[in-house]
């Protein structure tokens, strides 16, 4: 089973400033990212971005990067331009890895091109991990995800879901057995990723801030499978910084 990874990698960011290029360990943080992506197994791996600072970077240890439009809103519109560029087919399979994950399992990226290849009838797939702590299920910041009885995705929200009816407050966690947190880490053919990056946002995506309530909206299938791995968390401030290059270096001491 062939399958490709992009890694949409923006060099602005308002919390951290050029975050591709931070140095974890002795490499920038895109190199990291994009050495996850090749032990995965993918086909091809490359790197979309907005900016020659991370294109010359990647180049230079011997990565493919593709510089894409500045103009694109979401990774999925980067990643969907270096598919047409490539010219790679509507059935191809493409796994969307962000460019501040460097401690991304390879074997969760195969997973989700996997999970999607044996499921003609989904439209994207990807991961989730059960939730074990009552403050992560009332995070904003973590993302959680209801899922059917074949595992697909019923919805994704920022808030508390499922909530337990007889909860008096925020306090009261309900059954965390039934609650996951989503891992943003996705899988498409190249032909519906176009035809998602053409549609319109819909309110539930504005007002949550989630793109992929976009494709739920429009009827989508979204297989979302338990990780094998579960990631440690990526890099969004100076903290992250410290904690990820403590972990990738007790990662090198003992491999």
């Amino acid at each position: 089973m062939s399958f490709q990874v992009v890694i949409p990698a923006r060099y602005g960011s308002t919390r951290l400033p050029g975050k591709p290029l931070v140095e974890l360990a002795g490499a920038p943080m895109i190199r990291h990212v994009y050495e996850r992506a090749l032990a995965s197994g993918a086909g091809e791996v490359v790197v979309a971005t907005d900016d020659d600072r991370i294109r010359e970077v990647v180049e230079g240890f011997g990565g493919q990067a593709c510089l894409t439009s500045v103009h694109h809103e979401s990774g999925s519109d980067r990643i969907a331009e270096v598919a047409t560029r490539r010219g790679w087919g509507e059935d191809t399979l493409v796994v969307n890895l962000q460019g501040d994950e460097p401690l991304t399992p390879p074997g969760i990226i195969r997973q989700v091109a996997d999970n999607l290849a044996q499921r003609p009838e989904a439209s994207m797939a990807t991961l989730c991990t059960p939730i074990s702590r009552a403050a992560q299920l009332y995070d904003p910041h973590t993302v959680k995800v209801v899922r059917d009885a074949r595992d697909y995705a019923l919805y994704f929200s920022r808030a508390p879901i499922p909530w337990e009816r007889d909860a008096l407050d925020m306090e009261t966690a309900p059954e965390l057995q039934v609650c996951h947190r989503h891992i943003g880490l996705y899988a498409y053919r190249v032909g519906y990723l176009k035809r998602f990056t053409r549609m319109e946002t819909c309110a539930l995506e504005r007002i949550e801030r989630l793109e992929q309530l976009r494709a739920l909206y429009n009827g989508a299938r979204i297989h979302v499978d338990v990780a094998l791995e579960v990631p440690a968390a990526g890099v969004d401030t100076r903290e992250d910084v410290e904690r990820v290059t403590l972990t990738l270096g007790a990662k090198r001491a003992n491999p």
